[in-house]
């Protein structure tokens, strides 16, 4: 018998503020973004760089919204750095984490990413890994693997916009290449789509290693500028390419289906970078509490 009852919702705080676009949500204070999450009924977060950096600080603030941590990014550069430097950031990333009781590290490969890149195209110039690159990717980030076992945590990957591991033949690549046991994966509803993949199909193949999940929804007009304009990733963000479950073009009640039956058991967070001043980070996570509300009776009356 199939449960939704070990799935756990929570949201990033990107919506607030966002950490690659500093000038976005400015204004909203930590201790806002922490409160509006509890008050639209989610049960974790995602760490922003507003966040108190000192795990007993953090801890008291969350305690007192019935918050807990769910994961936090970690921008790993194993194609372009030595493996080393990475190394000694990943431990620190590790601990805290670890620290805040957290059983997962989202990793993003973020060697020759276009990510932060303001004016650079998306679509166009998107980096394309050798041969090398993927050994030195593949290698490192179960090494990486290793070490979260360390504190018995898993790393879980996040296949992202603008890096070279976005498409549906580069999921598949770092998949063949990794050991199950050292590398899992991370699910971005909003970043497939906006790539042009399948979600489900990508859920249904890698179900078995998908420990991480997120809600994110796409603009279908404005996923669609973005690629003739040759506008960057940040670009789309600020025009609002992104939005939150329920607002976009994704339909989630076959993936949260999937979900189900799958038998997933962690986190499935909302993230929607916007423009708060333009898209209210309350009122869209609430909207999308209520449109994940909807998912779950739906998927209740699949299992019985």
């Amino acid at each position: 018998m199939k449960s939704i009852e070990k799935i756990k919702f929570g949201c990033a705080p990107i919506a607030w503020t966002n950490d690659d676009l500093p000038e976005l949500g400015k204004e909203n204070t930590f201790e806002q973004c922490i409160s509006e999450m509890a008050l639209a009924g989610y049960t974790g977060t995602e760490i922003g760089n507003k966040y108190p950096k000192a795990p007993e600080t953090l801890k008291r603030y969350l305690e007192l919204r019935n918050l807990q941590v769910a994961s936090a990014w970690f921008s790993a550069f194993l194609t372009t750095k030595p493996f080393e430097e990475t190394k000694q950031a990943f431990i620190q990333h590790r601990d805290f984490l670890h620290a805040m009781n957290a059983k997962v590290i989202v990793v993003s490969e973020q060697g020759r990413s276009i990510q932060g890149q303001m004016d650079t195209p998306l679509f166009k110039e998107k980096p394309v890994f050798t041969d090398a690159e993927w050994d030195l990717l593949t290698q490192g980030l179960e090494a990486l693997g290793e070490l979260a076992h360390e504190k018995g945590m898993e790393i879980v990957y996040h296949h992202h916009m603008g890096t070279g591991v976005q498409t549906t033949a580069e999921i598949e690549r770092l998949m063949e290449n990794t050991s199950p046991e050292k590398v899992s994966l991370l699910f971005d509803t909003g970043h497939l789509v906006f790539s042009g993949e399948n979600p489900l199909e990508i859920f249904h193949k890698y179900q078995s290693r998908i420990k991480h999940i997120h809600f994110k929804d796409i603009r279908e007009l404005m996923a669609k500028e973005v690629k003739e304009q040759n506008d960057s990733f940040l670009t789309g963000v600020k025009k609002g390419v992104f939005t939150v479950p329920g607002d976009g073009m994704i339909d989630f009640h076959p993936i949260m289906n999937a979900i189900v039956e799958s038998g997933y058991e962690g986190w499935i967070v909302v993230e929607a970078e916007q423009d708060p001043a333009k898209a209210n980070p309350f009122e869209y996570a609430l909207k999308a509490r209520k449109y994940i509300d909807e998912l779950i009776v739906n998927s209740k009356q699949l299992v019985k």
